[in-house]
């Protein structure tokens, strides 16, 4: 890597570390119940706690963030391969289906156990990333099957069948939801726009917990969607088994995302966004964009978050709306670029 480019490429992810904390500090310190900076800091070193400054805090606020945070990492990495994986820009998790199925699924799993599920019991919070990623995958298979022409995969034609098999899922989700009865219907309606208003510490875990398996192997074969970008002839002819190498990417950007959509519900354009922001300010090296996508989705979530919780107080709008409201104009900015 050339002296330059790596000097670039810490400025910056230092920087988006640093708008990431700053992000932090203003959705701790404010809201309904504003909170000084030195309280915050009592609060968690634990010096002289104060009862109401743990409950907004512990209780409302940190796990929030923390969520926000590991869901927008997440979808902006999700989004970085399976761009580099069709060699589309505007592909996307949530314009291809796949948050779709993997909603889908979710729905399905809160329908058969309407009325048994809480929202934070540990069977349910640890099910339903797996009915998440059965939905997932559920959505690429009919994905491929629709998108493969003469042996390939073609990416004109995967824009298209994204949306058709996402609107198919998304069909099915609201039959669904409504034949649920009232506290599970209202509960799926507000998952459905994307919202993490009721983070708390459990839903954490299995976020994590498949972050911190997948997104090593991405990483790791970050240097294999550089070469998808020259052509899979080229790929092929230096010996990379590009069957092979993209199901393993398409499955663990699959895993990602059903993890993220199981805590958040259907929060859409991160993945497409991040990505294009990064290699804007990176490069197109997979190995720097990838890891730079996943601060550029975290630090975009976190202060979507905050703008959804306060702007409009005491009414809060899911995160979803907010971050389509700045998605749809890029995303049509993106197509006319493309068509151009």
């Amino acid at each position: 890597m050339p002296r330059d480019s790596a000097r670039r490429y810490w400025t910056v992810l230092i920087t988006s570390f640093l708008m990431i904390l700053a992000a932090i500090y203003v959705s701790l310190t404010n809201g309904a119940f504003d909170i000084a900076v030195w309280d915050v800091v009592r609060t968690l070193l634990r010096i002289d706690p104060n009862a109401a400054h743990d409950l907004v805090i512990f209780e409302f606020r940190l796990p929030r963030i923390v969520i926000a945070g590991l869901v927008g990492f997440g979808l902006g990495i999700a989004g970085a391969v399976l761009q580099g994986i069709t060699r589309n820009g505007l592909a996307d998790p949530g314009i291809l289906g796949i948050n779709a199925g993997a909603g889908a699924a979710i729905v399905i799993f809160m329908f058969f156990f309407q009325g048994q599920i809480t929202g934070t019991s540990w069977v349910s919070i640890l099910a339903m990333p797996l009915f998440g990623l059965v939905g997932g995958l559920g959505a690429a298979i009919f994905i491929y099957l629709f998108s493969w022409s003469n042996g390939r995969l073609d990416p004109q034609r995967l824009i298209l069948v994204g949306i058709a098999i996402g609107s198919g899922f998304g069909a099915l989700s609201l039959h669904l939801s409504l034949k649920m009865n009232p506290q599970d219907f209202e509960m799926a309606t507000v998952w459905f726009t994307g919202s993490i208003w009721n983070a708390n510490w459990k839903y954490i875990v299995p976020v994590f917990l498949w972050l911190v398996i997948l997104v090593p192997i991405v990483i790791r074969k970050s240097y294999i969607l550089d070469l998808l970008q020259l052509g899979e002839d080229i790929a092929t002819g230096l010996g990379v088994s590009t069957e092979k190498e993209k199901n393993v990417l398409l499955l663990c950007s699959i895993g990602i995302v059903s993890a993220c959509v199981s805590v958040s519900g259907s929060i859409g354009f991160v993945g497409l966004i991040a990505p294009h922001i990064s290699k804007r300010l990176i490069g197109i090296h997979h190995n720097r964009v990838i890891p730079v996508s996943g601060t550029v989705g975290m630090f975009l979530v976190i202060i979507s978050d905050f703008i959804a919780k306060t702007v409009f107080s005491p009414v809060e709008l899911p995160v979803g709306i907010v971050i389509s409201l700045i998605g749809v104009p890029y995303f049509i900015y993106l197509l006319y670029k493309t068509k151009v």
